[in-house]
């Protein structure tokens, strides 16, 4: 199973295999043809609760790790279905966000690599 992160403006590449948009709201400025998503999964991202909550403050952020973990635990089907295209083809995880270190998709990778 290879999971991947990446910045959805970052060039897309033949290596990240089917690529997952793992955000609630669509990327800003970002065409449906430059960012080559292959699946919208709305209901992985954090709740709207949440994402407002957090703001990409770093001070908050295990305790944001924390309670989206708790989210991801209460989604299983929506990670059975990363799961399920991930034992195919590599899968990459695409997430808008500036700060590279400290959004959504890095806890929702750490998640899955540990179950």
């Amino acid at each position: 199973m290879r999971i991947s992160i990446k910045r959805a403006y970052v060039t897309p590449a033949p290596e990240d295999g089917f690529r997952i948009l793992v955000d609630r709201l669509w990327p800003r400025g970002l065409s449906k043809e430059r960012a080559r998503i292959d699946l919208w999964l709305k209901d992985i991202a954090p709740s709207a609760a949440l994402r407002k909550w957090f703001g990409h403050d770093p001070v908050k952020w295990q305790e944001f790790q924390r309670r989206y973990r708790e989210e991801l635990r209460q989604n299983p089907e929506c990670l059975a279905t990363i799961k399920k295209q991930a034992r195919n083809a590599p899968v990459t995880l695409v997430y808008g966000a500036k700060d590279e270190q400290h959004n959504d998709a890095v806890v929702l990778l750490d998640f899955l690599k540990r179950q």
